[in-house]
């Protein structure tokens, strides 16, 4: 049966920062009549990433920004609910960037893939299985080039991608040290994933910490804040040292850009080497991916943690909460039938 209504989030006024729950609001539209070659999705889960402050934000970025009045752009999975497409069939399952939204209606192009682990839930193809999972696995491999006894330190270590990053170097024969907010969160590094030591940046001296943590200096780096505590880190660079820039949730605009210390004599004197890291790269080597991850997720040598809420109505405020630190583990939203 053909949806009739539809509820969109849209975006409604230009942040300058971190995106909040008024620059966006939730409207109710009709469904757009089905033409040839195309079919609709019911959005079942909805993701929030880091990324989305750069997609709203009206500065430069490697993506076209979102337009006002325009459904805010997100990889959301779900299931063909009515299709006149010859490659995609009622009842398959499908992530893609479909946005905030009920149902999505699509000619395949913003479709990512076919979700096919089907003995797996479906939400982990926006996480562990999705952008989170793939982004760890080619920004560490990849970028990262681990290598037996490295020690590779990760910024927002608890997260959806730090998580999975940690887990990746462990399962590469590397030493970790997971570096996150809150002695919960540190909790969960150690005892959940598996690092080997984890620093709350809000607890302390960082610099001294990674110090006690990284005593041979730090092979490996992946950052995704920026800010000071990669400060800090970049002073205890090893030599030959590989640093993925992979994002830089610490910094709340670049317009202008922040003032802090400089990294070319670091990477200078110690012939480090710092790659910054976009997921879209790899497109073509996804599946490749996937089915490294599915089987370490199968085997439970890849562990996950996922933040759930309820309801459309939260996608407001959901990139906020995200950079408050109020989630622990992958935050989706989920849509009821």
């Amino acid at each position: 049966m053909i949806p009739q209504s539809n509820r969109q989030v849209r975006l409604k006024s230009r942040p300058s920062g971190i995106p909040q729950a008024e620059h966006f609001e939730i409207v109710e539209t009709p469904v757009p009549a089905l033409r040839d070659r195309e079919f609709i999705v019911r959005n079942e889960f909805l993701s929030v990433e880091p990324a989305m402050r750069g997609w709203v934000s009206a500065v430069a970025n490697y993506s076209d920004p979102v337009g006002i009045g325009e459904v805010m752009r997100s990889f959301s999975a779900g299931t063909v609910v009515a299709s006149r497409h010859p490659g995609f069939a009622e009842g398959e399952h499908v992530m893609g960037m479909l946005g905030w939204q009920d149902y999505a209606v699509s000619d395949g192009s913003n479709v990512t893939r076919k979700v096919t682990e089907t003995d797996l839930p479906l939400s982990l193809s926006l996480g562990v299985l999705g952008l989170n999972g793939i982004t760890a696995y080619f920004g560490l491999i990849e970028a990262g080039q681990p290598r037996a006894g490295d020690t590779v330190v990760v910024s927002t270590a608890a997260g959806a991608v730090g998580s999975a990053v940690g887990q990746i170097a462990k399962l590469s024969g590397c030493r970790t040290v997971g570096i996150t907010g809150g002695p919960e969160k540190v909790k969960l590094c150690t005892g959940e994933f598996g690092y080997d030591a984890a620093i709350d940046y809000k607890a302390g001296d960082v610099a001294e910490a990674l110090a006690a943590a990284c005593p041979r200096g730090i092979d490996v780096y992946f950052d995704n804040t920026a800010g000071a505590i990669s400060d800090a880190v970049m002073a205890q660079l090893a030599a030959k040292a590989r640093v993925v820039i992979c994002g830089t949730a610490s910094i709340p605009s670049w317009n202008p850009p922040p003032s802090g210390p400089r990294v070319e004599r670091h990477l200078l004197v110690k012939r480090a080497r710092m790659q910054g890291f976009l997921i879209f790269d790899y497109l073509h080597r996804y599946e490749e991916a996937i089915a490294r991850l599915a089987a370490w997720v199968r085997d439970g040598s890849l562990r996950y943690r996922e933040d759930i809420v309820d309801g459309i109505e939260h996608c407001p405020g959901a990139i906020a909460e995200l950079y408050r630190g109020e989630n622990l583990g992958k935050r989706l939203i989920r849509l009821k039938p």
